[in-house]
């Protein structure tokens, strides 16, 4: 069967080799199948046809049928174009034509009667319509199918009449001939439980639908196998790694105990405590743990990671904290070292900063064993280092580590692998973590802290500055500080730092009372840890900077964020950077400050930072606006090359494939059973080469 898809779109009937080069160039198809996967995006409904007299400016695109009464040539040079004067019983109208003129010049005999379709517009007191479709009326083409694909082509390709009307034509030919080959490729037990139409129904009614019904459950069909097969592929991997890697049996709660009874200066938040259970489970279960949790700024992941450590290290094991920069991870050492003193356990900081007499000490006590947590940056991967017993790796945001990198961690344990446990404060939308991270085990924590007041954001525009200034004049008089972040364009440094250096200089200029700090890319990292620990001591008030303090900066006494140009960040980034205050109990507030004039998806973003504080929420609006491949920064396999199923908006149907692929397999693992002889065809007949996320996370 595969063969025959396999076939080159040259060899379909009216194609030819020169049209089937320009459709290999502009639209990266080159076979029947992928042809047959190039669905219509939209649907034209040419059930009706209307009247002249009943046209109006409203109207999106109309079919009228009328008879050509005459037609000529107006204008000269450039400003020629083509008339067509037609008329039905109730009135008359024009047609007209800019471009191909000779070419559509012969195809207008007057007398002749043609159906002519598109948007209608006003000219003086007469109608037109400009560069309509048309056909010459016949029985047929008045009966015929009333749902009009539309195809998504090129200015190119319209050059060679293989506008989206074009491609229609292609297509009834190809589906014809692939029809008879279109084979079954869900189990019937799916079909009848999940109420859905055959494969081959499916693709003939989403290229020519005959109603609008069988459209909306032939979009369902093909939306939901692909879900399926996707989900299948990950739930495969999990299986596979639960099975294939063991991981250390990390059960001794003593150190727990102790810290819970002794040590812990504040009461866990209910989330908190599901989610290490949830991690329990897995420590001592002896299977290799593989979990993401996800947690807004500020939900006490850290707290969660620690306690941990503790059975792991009650267990006889070692264990590490990766952080994507110095200053996270000095913050995750700092934060860690008061409990970790406190109970007697050996903890060090590691990044490229470490003194070379340093490293030779922590080098000896992590192969003694002596010490028991290490904390540090991209320094941990190097292969000098290694462990006694490396029992657990925590992951820090774990999108800014590549593939390959959290590799090195899995290389520190000979006789097992380590337990993995991967931290991330960008809230990632449900459809998209059962996706990416289909084969982790995700658990989120969904609750803040006690005694931790919601984030006051309110947006305002370049023309409240002196307001915006005399409210964080207000706010450090009670003592506290201030953030004022600049965007940063990638493509721009030098732009960037002109706009950061501008406002600093006019900051500069508004509180010339209060000492500054200045952060930015472009300088040394001494330089610029120098300056972020005058404003974490409160030597300077007020902190301008890039976004180098998206991640991690603690400074509970900093209660205002002011983000300049905010229409120019992303949603996720807005959330992030407003996560930098509301670490102390005081309120917090961010500022949002843009020009007027705001496109659409701009205003949106804005709208939505101001109406919730809620992570989850604003990264589904996120993904709403921005799709899947953008969300991640990272083209993963699988997660972006949906062809129909579209994760912002088929959440529902993603769940049930998910089902189902679960079902399945625990049912039939091996996919061995004669009834899933399609689903194990279909599995070997996808890409071989699916990377396996789950090894490597």
């Amino acid at each position: 069967m595969s063969g025959f898809f396999d076939t080159k779109i040259e060899f379909l009937k009216g194609m030819g080799p020169q049209r089937a080069a320009l459709i290999n160039k502009e639209l990266n198809i080159f076979t029947y199948g992928e042809l047959l996967q190039h669905y219509p995006f939209r649907y034209e409904d040419r059930t009706r046809f209307f009247k002249i007299r009943e046209l109006s400016a409203d109207l999106e695109n109309v079919q009228i049928i009328a008879k050509i009464m005459k037609v000529e040539l107006i204008g000269a040079g450039g400003k020629r174009r083509l008339v067509a004067h037609v008329a039905d019983e109730t009135g008359e109208m024009e047609m007209t034509w800019f471009k191909g003129i000779q070419w559509v010049q012969k195809k207008l005999p007057p007398g002749a009667t043609y159906i002519f379709f598109g948007k209608p517009a006003l000219f003086g007191r007469r109608w037109s319509i400009a560069h309509p479709e048309m056909e010459p009326l016949s029985q047929a083409s008045e009966k015929r199918n009333n749902f009009q694909p539309v195809y998504s082509t090129t200015e190119k390709l319209r050059a060679r009449f293989l506008d989206s009307r074009g491609i229609s034509k292609i297509m009834e030919q190809l589906v014809q001939v692939c029809y008879p080959q279109i084979q079954e490729t869900l189990p019937g037990e799916i079909l009848h439980q999940y109420q859905l139409i055959g494969k081959k129904e499916a693709i003939r009614q989403i290229h020519f639908p005959t109603q609008p019904d069988l459209l909306h459950r032939a979009r369902k069909r093909l939306k939901f196998e692909e879900f399926f097969y996707l989900q299948l592929r990950l739930l495969k991997m999990k299986v596979a790694r639960t099975e294939k890697f063991r991981g250390q049996v990390l059960a001794n709660t003593e150190l727990l105990t102790d810290f819970y009874q002794n040590h812990i200066p504040f009461e866990l938040t209910n989330a908190q405590k599901r989610v290490i259970r949830e991690a329990y489970h897995d420590l001592k279960s002896g299977k290799q743990m593989n979990r993401l949790i996800q947690g807004d700024v500020g939900s006490g992941k850290t707290m969660v990671a620690f306690i941990c450590t503790l059975i792991a290290i009650g267990s006889g094991a070692q264990a590490c904290l990766m952080a994507p920069t110095e200053i996270l991870a000095n913050q995750h050492y700092e934060g860690l070292k008061e409990f970790a003193d406190s109970m007697g356990l050996k903890i060090a900081l590691l990044t490229g900063s470490t003194k070379k007499a340093q490293r030779k000490i922590i080098h000896e006590e992590l192969l003694s064993g002596d010490l028991k947590i290490l904390i540090g940056t991209h320094a941990l991967l190097e292969d000098v280092v290694q462990f006694q017993n490396l029992g657990l790796s925590i992951v820090d945001e774990q999108h800014r580590f590549g593939v390959a990198q959290r590799a090195k961690l899995w290389a520190k344990n000979e006789d097992f692998l380590p337990h993995v446990l991967v931290m991330t404060a960008t809230p990632i939308p449900r459809t998209l973590a059962m996706t990416l991270y289909g084969d982790l085990d995700v658990s989120v924590i969904d609750e803040l802290p006690a005694g931790r007041k919601p984030i006051q954001t309110v947006h305002r525009y370049d023309k409240d500055r002196l307001k915006v200034f005399g409210f964080i004049n207000q706010e450090i008089k009670k003592g506290r500080q201030v953030y004022i972040v600049y965007p940063l364009i990638e493509d721009s440094e030098t732009m960037d730092l002109k706009s950061l250096m501008d406002g600093y200089e006019s900051i500069a200029r508004a509180f010339p009372q209060y000492p500054l700090s200045i952060v930015h890319g472009s300088m040394k990292a001494d330089a610029k840890d120098y300056e972020m620990q005058r404003f974490v001591k409160g030597e300077t008030k007020i902190m301008v900077a890039t976004t180098v303090i998206e991640v991690g900066v603690n400074v509970p006494n900093a209660s205002v964020m002011v983000i300049e140009n905010a229409e120019r960040f992303g949603l996720s980034q807005l959330h992030q950077l407003r996560g930098r205050v509301g670490r102390g109990a005081e309120q917090s507030y961010c500022i949002l400050m843009s020009k007027y004039e705001l496109s659409k998806d701009s205003r949106v973003r804005l709208e939505t930072m101001v109406r919730t504080n809620d992570g989850f929420e604003i990264a589904d609006v996120d993904l709403r606006l921005r799709g899947p491949g953008d969300l991640m920064g990272t083209q993963q396999s699988g997660v972006t090359d949906l062809l129909i199923a579209d994760l912002s908006k088929d959440a529902p149907i993603l769940t049930l494939a998910r089902d189902a692929a679960q079902q399945l397999l625990a049912q039939d693992p091996d996919l061995s059973l004669p009834e899933n002889a399609p689903v194990l065809r279909q599995v070997k007949l996808q890409k071989k080469s699916a990377v396996n996320w789950s090894r490597i996370s």
